[in-house]
C-alpha cells in the first residue's frame, strides 16, 4: 500500500481497533466497534473509478466531503459506502499527507462523538 505511514497513525488513534474482513479484502479500523476507516484494492471487476486503485475509505461531514471531490481529483464518493457521508481516498494521487491525516482525524472524530458518553471517557481515558 502507498503511503506506508498510514496503518500506523490510524493505530495511535485512541481506542483504534483493527481488523481483516477477509470477504471484502479490507483492513477496518474501528473506534468503540464502529467503523471509522477501511483499506483497500478493489479489483478489476469494480467500477473503474475504483478497481485496482489503493483506496482509504473514511467518514466525512458531506458538505466538506463535497467540497473536497470538486476540489482534488483523488478523492472520490465512498467505495461500497454511503457516497453522501464517506468518501475514498486515492492513495497514489496527490492528496497531501498532512489533509490525509485531517481526514483520517475527522473521520476518528465523527465515529467517536456518535459513541455514548460513558464510551468516549474510557476511550479517551478519562475519569467519570
Amino acid at each position: 500500500m502507498a503511503r506506508d505511514w498510514i496503518d500506523g497513525y490510524l493505530m495511535g488513534l485512541p481506542g483504534c481497533e483493527k481488523d481483516w474482513k477477509a470477504e471484502w479484502e479490507w483492513w477496518r479500523y474501528q473506534v468503540g466497534g464502529k467503523l471509522f476507516a477501511a483499506t483497500m484494492t478493489p479489483g478489476p471487476s469494480h467500477d473503474a473509478a475504483y478497481a485496482e486503485r489503493d483506496l482509504i475509505s473514511l467518514k466525512c461531514d458531506p458538505a466538506w466531503a463535497e467540497a473536497l471531490r470538486a476540489e482534488h481529483e483523488g478523492i472520490l464518493p465512498g467505495f461500497y459506502a454511503d457516497k453522501r457521508h464517506w468518501i475514498s481516498i486515492d492513495l497514489a494521487s496527490a492528496v497531501p499527507d498532512d489533509l490525509l491525516r485531517e481526514l483520517i482525524d475527522h473521520s476518528h472524530a465523527l465515529v467517536l462523538a456518535k459513541l455514548t458518553k460513558r464510551a468516549q471517557r474510557e476511550i479517551l481515558g478519562q475519569d467519570a
